[in-house]
């Protein structure tokens, strides 16, 4: 189709503009999308074993990534939108530097994370066979509204897959979402073990009008149940057998959640053809997404980058890093990325930081971070709005020891590229999470 060729060469071209100038991973995918609206569909229509949309409010980047190594791990072809790219757009621009003029993806399967709202854009052009429902929190307020919205963004989204759905059980908004589902979609669920849970904090938000009559579901053979061991080591029950355990590079609980989401759901798409022992090697080898938990080394001592944007993810993040005696910076904008009412902020309880103290906070609302840790009593050691000048400031200051930097979206993508600059790492695109 000529339409589609020149969608490809044009999207290429814009692709190539866009590494170059060092960022932009969804301009390509708008230029073919405007070029050819049918392409996504056409691209994807060579996919032979299933099409899954990841998506929810916290996790996506990191379970699509290791859904994605669980499922290379047992010989399938995999395409994905590895770099975080979670709008129809930037799918697309992802499938620039694999396909051909012709358009057409070869895999075996397509694995893609996508935003919440765009999830049930891309299910009007191409219906997915399989989605993996994370979580639903409070997030991007200006857009999403309250939380009633994204759960029934996700719960439009399943009753639009084919094949099976895999959901949170752990999190009622998620769970009720089997009760909108036909008896041929297959439903397999994943979450922490009953019998460890209450020992656990809390990581989904409690949804007032209904909890007292929530209880998650009876689990099955076929739902993986979490069972921490360390912060890093676990092991996932499946019935009466058990998988792991396995040490992940990324710590806390929350990575773990992801993990067993993503073994469960590996296993509903192979089947038989599941292998215990290439799951754990390759769960092993999966490094944190950048960005997610990435502990990079800054001349001899480690940086690690935290990326928090909503209440639920910031309180688990500062329950898995909080108490650490590290050296911590907070950065945070309000871009569309971001989301711009950053009243969320008033939802986070930082008194974890309190003894330590807080060396610097950042970004356009660099002021607005300060003011609410003075609420909660925790010591603001500078206050540098611009994030270059912030982070030099932080370097310079602290050289001889750990630190952290908490970071919404678009300042944790800022802050990677300067660091990227500065230390000689690999760079990603930008787009929205």
């Amino acid at each position: 189709m000529l339409r589609t060729r020149v969608a490809v060469v044009a999207g290429k071209a814009a692709r190539r503009a866009a590494r170059f100038r060092g960022g932009g991973s969804a301009l390509p995918g708008l230029v073919v999308e405007r070029i050819d609206p049918a392409f996504l569909a056409h691209a994807l229509s060579g996919v032979s074993g299933g099409i899954l949309v990841v998506t929810g409010t916290n996790g996506k980047t990191t379970t699509t990534k290791m859904l994605a190594a669980l499922m290379r791990a047992h010989g399938r072809a995999v395409f994905t939108n590895p770099t975080g790219s979670n709008f129809t757009r930037g799918v697309i621009s992802s499938m620039l530097g694999e396909v051909a003029l012709s358009g057409r993806i070869e895999a075996d399967v397509a694995i893609l994370e996508l935003d919440e709202w765009h999830a049930l854009q891309f299910a009007k052009v191409v219906r997915p066979t399989h989605a993996l429902l994370l979580n639903v929190a409070r997030d991007q307020l200006d857009r999403f509204a309250e939380i009633d919205t994204t759960a029934r963004l996700l719960a439009s989204l399943a009753s639009q897959t084919t094949t099976g759905v895999v959901l949170n059980r752990d999190d009622s908004f998620v769970a009720r979402v089997r009760g909108q589902l036909g008896s041929d979609v297959a439903v397999r669920y994943f979450g922490v073990d009953p019998a460890v849970a209450d020992d656990l904090p809390p990581l989904h938000e409690a949804d007032v009008r209904f909890d007292d009559d929530f209880s998650p579901p009876h689990p099955t053979p076929a739902d993986g149940l979490l069972h921490p061991l360390t912060e890093r080591r676990f092991s996932v029950t499946f019935g009466q057998g058990s998988v792991g355990p396995v040490e992940l590079r990324q710590r806390g609980l929350a990575a773990m959640i992801n993990a067993t989401a993503a073994m469960t759901t590996a296993r509903m798409l192979l089947g038989d053809d599941f292998d215990e022992a290439r799951a754990l090697e390759a769960l092993a080898a999966v490094t944190p997404p950048f960005g997610r938990g990435e502990v990079i080394d800054a001349g001899g001592h480690p940086l690690e980058l935290v990326l928090v944007k909503n209440p639920a993810g910031f309180t688990v993040a500062l329950g898995t890093y909080g108490a650490e005696p590290v050296t911590t910076m907070i950065a945070i904008n309000d871009d569309y990325a971001d989301g711009q009412d950053v009243s969320w902020l008033y939802d986070v309880s930082f008194e974890s930081l309190r003894r330590q103290g807080v060396a610097l906070t950042s970004g356009v609302r660099g002021y607005d971070m300060a003011l609410r840790l003075d609420y909660d009593d925790v010591r603001v050691e500078a206050i540098i709005p611009d994030l270059a000048e912030g982070l030099e400031t932080f370097l310079a200051a602290y050289p001889r020891q750990p630190r952290r930097i908490f970071c919404t979206y678009t300042a944790m993508m800022r802050l990677r590229r300067l660091l990227a600059a500065r230390y000689h790492l690999a760079n990603f695109g930008e787009e929205p999470a």
